[in-house]
């Protein structure tokens, strides 16, 4: 049985039977208030009862009203308390770069997410609701909070137990503000660097993203050696958070690295680069996957039943929620929410249990019941979505708590963290080349001892540039007055003998550098991309963006340098590598611990960091990966050059 929808009277009447509908169950929910309809105790509140017996007995009250709102994730903008009281709604997310109030303390934030609890554990049932907030790279909304490398970096350390311990310091300082779920990590397999998401992805490897996928342990905790079944969900308690595993799948592989778009590839293609993060994923009790805004064969993931419902729940046994995008349902028709109905019933029944709506909330509770209403989606699709929903929740341990442990707020931006994000930076740093040919000896590690030393580029002394997007604002923001943090400059002159004299020159002139460069002794150039995110970060050149060139060439052309890339992906630098440079580091996106950069170029810690992806001679290639039949790489996939600790 199906529907047409349409702008006609039909469509009218068919309001007028859903507000009736509705009405009827709002008025079984108030009678119910005093009576639960199904009798007997109140098992799904007994915390000593199986798992699944708590489940089916909070399944077993739910009215159809109940159902449907916690199968909807609005956002908080929206989440007023009759919102949540009125329509039952099961999850809550903070989007688009909305805080509490610009450098909120943690205190802040866990009111924010208390006052929401509070209307939710009010309703008839008392169920809890799950607040989620990206956190891609460490609690990056939230004032003062961690930044560790991006994903992009991070590969570069090949180190599985770096990324859990990441995860672990992360969880902390998301739940010191009292929120207890994440959109991480991302496991997508970045094919094509042009890909505005690309530092958001550990490799273009799929054996490297599989293994950095253990950050999901970190972030959850580890289950135990003896218990735990597998595919089900697993949180370790109220230090670890309720992970996500993002875009489900092959959002990294789209034509063109354009973003959304659609990834063809044969389905053994599909099972052997894009699925293996999942399969990982799966079995280290993943409790939440969403499904990617991106197609595969021209049929849209969101609608993909084979994929989500046939793959992922059926063949991999994945026992925990499937969340959709943003407005994820909207851009399964073109133009977007061109037939919302038609695009409800497809994407719940392609296995979506959860659906991010964070705005048109009522229009969408109003379609889906009226599809389960007139046996479009039948009842047992409602009741799966429900139940792996409450088994999250259940999981989490949010039934006993469901309110922050103000105990845990001095977790937000600790020492202890920064130091593991600055070790972390430390092991991202690639080395692609130490010294001109016919040099004696390599120019790095640098002298820190030095009469004069220049220090020139956009990316030197800007907080901002070095986190990237999903840092404060969604799109990331250029400066340093956004959060708490070290610049690679601040990193710079803290490393150098006191008696070394540090100039600092953002885009400095032909005619400066004839007048001074006598009096340099070398310099150190730091440029690299702006900050972006999603679509916005697509691009076809890859060219590191003006004035970086002229930099490179101004100052490396006067004064012997290194030159420190910032960025979310390689860039366009065989122009000028093989001519003017000295030396070029990749730095990625360090985030706020920039002394880290400093470390290494000053020989407190030697290079190690191997490429995770491979460095492209010219757009014209891509894609190009590791394993292509025509390899032809200005830097190959694992490359980079390793130094020793200065013993000076």
């Amino acid at each position: 049985m199906g529907i047409v929808p349409g702008g006609d009277s039909g469509r009218g009447m068919e309001a007028v039977v859903v507000a009736v509908a509705l009405l009827l169950l709002q008025l079984s929910s108030a009678m119910a208030s005093t009576d639960d309809g199904v009798g007997g105790e109140e098992k799904y509140k007994d915390p000593r009862q199986p798992l699944s017996v708590r489940v089916e007995d909070l399944l077993r009250r739910m009215t159809l009203a109940e159902k449907i709102g916690q199968m909807s994730q609005i956002d908080r903008e929206n989440a007023t308390a009759g919102v949540i009281g009125g329509h039952f709604i099961g999850s809550v997310l903070r989007g688009g770069g909305r805080v509490p109030a610009p450098g909120a303390p943690p205190q802040a934030w866990v009111e924010m997410v208390e006052e929401i609890q509070r209307a939710a554990m009010s309703t008839r049932l008392g169920i809890p609701v799950v607040f989620g907030i990206d956190a891609v790279h460490g609690h990056g909304y939230a004032y003062g909070a961690t930044v560790f490398p991006h994903n992009v970096g991070l590969g570069c350390t090949r180190d599985p137990e770096l990324a859990k311990k990441i995860g672990a310091a992360v969880a902390l300082e998301v739940r010191a503000t009292g929120i207890p779920f994440i959109f991480a990590p991302c496991v997508a397999v970045c094919r094509d660097p042009r890909w505005g998401r690309c530092y958001e992805s550990f490799s273009e490897d799929p054996k490297l993203v599989q293994q950095m996928a253990s950050i999901i342990s970190g972030f959850q905790g580890e289950i135990p050696a003896r218990g735990g079944r597998r595919g089900a969900p697993f949180v370790a308690g109220q230090r670890s958070v309720a992970a996500c595993a993002k875009h489900y799948v092959g959002d990294g592989g789209t034509t063109g690295g354009v973003n959304e778009n659609n990834t063809v590839a044969t389905f053994h293609d599909l099972l052997r680069v894009h699925m293996p993060p999942y399969y990982s994923a799966v079995i280290q009790g993943v409790s939440v996957v969403m499904v990617s805004y991106s197609s595969w064969n021209g049929v849209k993931m969101h609608a993909n039943r084979f994929l989500v419902t046939d793959v992922l729940k059926n063949r991999l046994r994945f026992r925990g929620f499937v969340l959709s995008d943003w407005l994820g349902l909207d851009r399964i028709t073109n133009p977007e929410h061109a037939d919302y109905l038609l695009s409800v019933k497809l994407g719940i029944l392609a296995g979506i249990d959860m659906v991010m709506i964070p705005y048109t909330y009522t229009e969408f509770i109003d379609d889906l019941t009226l599809l389960v209403q007139n046996g479009t989606i039948p009842m047992s699709r409602i009741d799966d979505a429900v139940r792996r929903i409450l088994r999250v929740k259940f999981t989490m341990g949010l039934f006993e708590h469901p309110y922050a442990d103000t105990s845990l707020a001095g977790e937000l931006g600790k020492q202890e963290h920064r130091d593991l994000a600055r070790e972390a930076v430390r092991r991202s740093l690639v080395l692609l080349k130490n010294g001109k040919s016919g040099d004696r000896a390599p120019l790095l590690p640098l002298p820190k001892k030095a009469g004069s030393i220049l220090v020139a580029g956009s990316h030197a002394d800007d907080l901002g540039s070095q986190c990237g997007g999903w840092t404060i604002a969604w799109q990331g923001l250029t400066g340093n007055n956004l959060t708490v943090g070290t610049t690679i400059l601040d990193g710079i002159r803290r490393a150098v003998d006191p008696a070394t004299d540090v100039v600092y020159a953002k885009n400095p002139g032909a005619g400066y550098l004839r007048q001074n460069k006598a009096r340099f002794d070398y310099a150190i150039v730091v440029v690299g991309e702006a900050p972006y995110a999603e679509t916005a970060g697509d691009n076809r050149n890859l060219t590191i963006p003006a004035p970086g060139p002229s930099v490179i060439q101004t100052v490396c052309g006067s004064v012997k340098c290194v030159v420190v890339l910032v960025s979310g992906r390689p860039l366009v630098v065989e122009p000028y590598v093989g001519v003017v440079m000295d030396a070029l580091v990749a730095a990625w996106l360090p985030g706020t611990e920039g002394h880290g950069v400093a470390d290494v170029l000053f020989g407190d810690y030697g290079f190690t960091g191997k490429l995770s992806r491979t460095w492209f001679r010219s757009v014209e290639q891509l894609p190009m990966n590791v394993g292509d039949a025509h390899y032809d790489p200005l830097f190959p996939f694992g490359f980079g050059l390793e130094t020793q600790p200065s013993t000076a």
